[in-house]
């Protein structure tokens, strides 16, 4: 059999690095590719800027990748642009991998597949539980924009595919602020630090409605497990825990598990964006207090990122059958995502001790 060679694109994000860090455990070779790439154990470091074309033709040159996994993206100003950059960054991508090698191709998007963009969130009016087959919701969306560019390069060159629509990630991912675990614990770390109390930032309606979340790391187990497993190829595949929850009970299970009184949302949102706002100073200064390996809140915490998971207006949940009929039967308690990761950011100083701190 032809060994293994994966590509990780965006090899230092809370996919990408998880990812990358499963398949090395696995017996894959793996490069990382990342614009700043880290120092990671078993993966190759590749730098590029996937935006620069030539720069990524030279950084790919003669790699004998069998399998890429694209697990990146970046944000512009309106969706328009999005679709964009993103859309140049996978074009650029299959222009310099070489396809005597490639055999396999898979994406991560996520589910504004059914929420629409930023800018048309939630217009689609999509029923949950939200299942693969459902359509696009009309509008620019540089999801539909990755997912076009991917199928037509697995037809020129033969390739088989995977998209993976995680819904919001929970993982360890060092200097990746796009993690709702991280920015949680990092409020609650403020909140214990400063005597305040756990305010729930978002709607009423995530407050009390059913939801589910994705762990990094079934994320990355999926994503090898549809790669590589007969006739899971060529599909779509939602990735969630497999268990579903409603905030108003684990935002009291996470007061407590930081000794924390709680409080529930106000008729309108609280976003976290106000709530800790001028808070850098404060975060600073529990750096130099506990001896935390980060000084700068903004490289830890992202607010906006996490008050629109938490801010919304329509219920989120999603069909997993799909994943569980193809034969992914792998699932995570919620709970232990979040409480696992708190104890992990603890253990290495990026937030303060949680008991008895």
């Amino acid at each position: 059999m032809q060994k293994r060679t994966a590509l990780v694109v965006g090899a230092t994000g809370i996919v990408g690095g998880n990812l990358a860090a499963y398949l090395v455990a696995s017996g894959w070779t793996v490069y990382g590719l990342a614009r700043r790439p880290a120092d990671t154990g078993g993966v190759i470091p590749v730098q590029s800027d996937l935006l620069d074309a030539d720069a990524t033709a030279a950084a790919l040159a003669d790699l004998p990748v069998t399998h890429v996994f694209f697990c990146t993206w970046t944000a512009r100003d309106s969706e328009a642009e999005n679709e964009k950059a993103n859309g140049a960054m996978m074009r650029n991508l299959f222009g310099a991998l070489d396809e005597n090698h490639l055999r396999h191709a898979s994406l991560v998007t996520g589910t504004k597949q059914y929420l629409g963009s930023f800018e048309a969130y939630g217009s689609g009016n999509v029923e949950t539980p939200f299942r693969e087959s459902a359509e696009r919701v009309p509008g620019p969306n540089f999801y539909y924009v990755l997912e076009d560019i991917l199928l037509e390069n697995a037809k020129r060159y033969g390739l088989s595919w995977n998209v993976h629509r995680p819904h919001t990630l929970i993982g360890y991912a060092r200097g990746n602020a796009m993690n709702m675990g991280v920015t949680l614990a990092v409020y609650a770390s403020i909140c214990k630090a400063t005597g305040r109390t756990l305010t729930f930032p978002g709607s009423q309606t995530q407050w009390n409605a059913l939801t589910d979340l994705t762990d990094a790391l079934l994320l990355a187990r999926q994503m090898e497990w549809a790669a590589i497993s007969p006739g899971t190829q060529n599909q779509a595949f939602n990735t969630v825990n497999g268990d579903v929850f409603r905030w108003r009970r684990l935002w009291q299970e996470i007061g407590d598990y930081f000794g924390l009184d709680v409080e529930g949302p106000s008729e309108t949102p609280q976003p976290l964006e106000q709530q800790m706002a001028g808070i850098e100073s404060t975060w600073a200064e529990m750096a130099e207090t506990h001896g935390l390996v980060e000084s700068y809140i903004d490289k830890l915490a992202s607010w906006w990122h996490s008050d629109g998971d938490l801010g919304r207006d329509q219920e989120c949940v999603n069909d997993i059958n799909k994943s569980r009929n193809f034969g992914f039967m792998d699932h995570r308690d919620t709970r232990s995502s979040f409480f696992d990761l708190f104890d992990r950011l603890a253990a290495e100083r990026i937030i303060p001790p949680i008991k008895g701190g």
